[in-house]
């Protein structure tokens, strides 16, 4: 446990925020910390074929030790965190046998993190739990799931009684802002499939995932003396909410659930004479996606004719449902169910209300599931991980590899 625990303390402790409007790659200085980092303890560690490129993109091979053919699977996670909220100055606090209680984890603040309000934690009584301290995120996304594979590898290296086919595993930057896959060489990889450690509680087993688009819109105003505006004044601000009044009020992330999709407007700003936000658009089925999208022109449109042509909009499409790639090759899903069952813990196979890189990877080619890395409330000063999920996470990781062999065998 101690070995894990070191690990995820020195990866979180590295800022690697992603920021969603810089234009290189990785998107920001700091993440290149990380990423250094990890290549020199791949190679610490034993793996081979450890290869950095000029955009911080990390593969390692962990050689097969058998001379049976087997696949070859690669494991994925990233090293950035979200933007939504500080990864600086991370401060972790370690809580030893939870007792199902109120966590406090900044006094002056008031800052509480409650089973009253986040059920999950009743599941953890008796385990170890790491939370911040109340003023940033944690990064168990993903540095969890980084730390899962590290250690994986690290055991399977030094317990070569264990036989598995060649593994590869990447780690990404750029993630949370979308970008984690775009240049990723799938064919330099060389899997045959692979899966993501970017999920949340233990026994997460993903293989479909939001339709995801991003959209700006920009509103042109005219600025007039609001004692004389009268047919003159054109208010971007009043123009910007009558558009968001538009989009269904039930339809917003905080009012669904399951595979029902939504609108999320997560940024605005305005004056009179320029106002724009910017929202995101999600759903799981492809024509309610489309449609979806469809609604933002159409307001687009209305309001253009009613207020003389003065918004634009910008749809870009981010990433796709990956379960369309997977079901054809869906024995590979039934692996990691395979491996965790071994492990006692139960399969929740269900859909990511969010994105991953394996959506971009399968389409690309690398099919790519995504199973549990044990963080909950990720983006946030609320955010938490059980160590012994990560345990787990690991030790699953380990069983894929194991099980796989034998087939072959």
């Amino acid at each position: 446990m101690q070995n894990i625990i070191d690990r995820f303390l020195k990866y979180i402790k590295i800022d690697t925020q992603s920021d969603p409007n810089s234009e290189t790659t990785p998107s920001t200085e700091k993440q290149w910390h990380l990423a250094d980092l990890l290549v020199e303890e791949l190679l610490e560690i034993g793996m081979e074929e450890v290869s950095i490129d000029n955009k911080a993109y990390i593969t390692a091979t962990l050689p097969s030790n058998i001379k049976t053919d087997v696949p070859t699977i690669g494991f994925i996670s990233h090293f950035d965190t979200s933007p939504d909220f500080s990864g600086t100055n991370v401060n972790p606090q370690i809580i030893e046998d939870y007792d199902g209680k109120d966590i406090v984890l900044n006094a002056q603040e008031n800052i509480v993190l409650s089973p009253d309000y986040f059920e999950d934690l009743l599941q953890y009584k008796g385990q170890t739990l790491i939370t911040t301290d109340g003023t940033t995120l944690l990064g168990a996304d993903d540095k969890a799931g980084i730390t899962e594979i590290v250690t994986a590898m690290e055991y399977l290296i030094n317990h070569p009684e264990i036989k598995h086919g060649k593994i590869r595993v990447g780690f990404t930057p750029d993630e949370e802002i979308g970008r984690g896959a775009h240049h990723f060489d799938v064919e330099k990889f060389g899997a045959d499939w692979a899966y993501t450690m970017d999920g949340s509680q233990i026994g997460e087993l993903e293989y479909e995932n939001f339709n995801a688009a991003s959209a700006k819109v920009v509103i042109k105003g005219r600025s007039v003396h609001p004692g004389y505006a009268k047919n003159k004044m054109v208010n971007a601000i009043s123009i910007a909410s009558e558009f968001l009044e538009i989009l269904p009020p039930e339809e917003t992330p905080q009012n669904t659930s399951g595979r029902e999709g939504f609108f999320h407007v997560h940024h605005i700003k305005g004056e009179i004479e320029h106002a724009e936000f910017e929202l995101i658009v999600r759903d799981h089925d492809k024509t309610f996606f489309e449609n979806r999208k469809q609604l933002l022109r159409d307001i687009t449109d209305r309001l253009n004719d009613i207020h003389g042509n003065c918004i634009s909009i910008e749809i870009k499409d981010q990433y796709f449902n990956m379960r369309e790639k997977v079901e054809p090759v869906f024995h590979i899903v039934e692996l990691a169910k395979e491996a965790m069952e071994a492990m006692r813990i139960t399969p929740i196979i269900k859909p990511i209300r969010g994105g991953t890189d394996g959506s971009q990877l399968s389409y690309m080619g690398l099919p790519c599931p995504n199973i549990f890395a044990g963080g909950h409330n990720f983006h946030g000063k609320y955010e938490y991980v059980p160590v012994e999920s990560m345990i787990k996470a690991t030790e699953v990781i380990i069983k894929i590899c194991e099980l796989e062999a034998k087939k072959a065998v």
